[in-house]
């Protein structure tokens, strides 16, 4: 399937979408305490969007049941909003998709709840930096192959390792379109396959393990964590290939 090309008139719109994620993930980011729940979260970031005339994306989207996956902990991504409570120490990532429109926009980061350990700060900044690395090396040109590959050598020259199974993806007219970005190449050749092209817009989302990239899925059908039942890190951004680099249309 053919990768869309958007004009310069679509990317506004992906542009105005994609702010709204980005200022739902900051007030979230700025309210959150010890103490709430997992569906408080959700609740909040459900009426945050509500408050801009848009749309939660991810509500109903497969199934999906809330507008924000809460992933706590070892949980990396896809976690469902429920009655757990956050504690002092414990890590959250926070994946938001909106709809605005007709267009959508889709970003995620990784929270600490309170103090925690250095540890886990480590494991949020390789999340945080492979996202910026990865945006920083994108020119049009470069095969896709090619930043997946260059993504999983920066993971793993942390001392991580890229979560296998999941990958980011074209957005557009719809949350997911072409092509699918894994954080690791899949064959041994990454001068393969389809090139980056200015007027693509695509999802960069870095999904750390600490030892095995190997996903498991909960019963809850949704929440993916490692097989090595530790904790793990995501964050994300939309970017738009604008003169020949790409631009994050995921911030304020």
């Amino acid at each position: 399937m053919a990768i869309p090309i958007k004009k310069p008139s679509d990317i506004e719109k992906l542009r105005v979408s994609n702010s709204y994620v980005a200022r739902a993930l900051h007030h979230l980011q700025s309210y959150i305490r010890p103490g709430m729940t997992l569906r408080e979260v959700n609740e909040m970031g459900e009426d945050f969007i509500a408050s801009l005339d848009a749309k939660p994306a991810f509500k109903g989207l497969y199934g999906f049941p809330a507008g924000v996956c809460t992933s706590l902990n070892e949980v990396i991504i896809h976690g469902v909003p429920d009655d757990t409570v956050l504690k002092e120490g414990d890590i959250l990532g926070l994946d938001i998709g909106v709809e605005k429109d007709g267009w959508f926009g889709d970003a995620a980061i990784t929270i600490p709840i309170g103090e925690i350990s250095k540890e886990d700060e480590d494991l949020i900044a390789c999340a945080k930096d492979t996202l910026y690395y990865a945006i920083d090396i994108i020119h049009a040109g470069m095969r896709f192959k090619e930043l997946s590959f260059e993504i999983e050598k920066y993971i793993k020259s942390k001392g991580y390792v890229p979560l296998h199974g999941f990958c980011g993806h074209g957005i557009g007219r719809k949350p997911h379109e072409e092509p699918e970005i894994p954080n690791y190449l899949e064959i041994p050749k990454p001068k393969q396959g389809p090139k980056i092209k200015n007027g693509m817009v695509f999802c960069i989302e870095p999904m750390i393990c600490q030892k095995l990239s190997k996903a498991k899925v909960l019963d809850d059908k949704w929440s993916v964590v490692s097989e090595d039942g530790l904790r793990g890190s995501h964050y994300e951004h939309t970017v738009a290939i604008i003169n020949n680099k790409a631009e994050i249309l995921s911030q304020v």
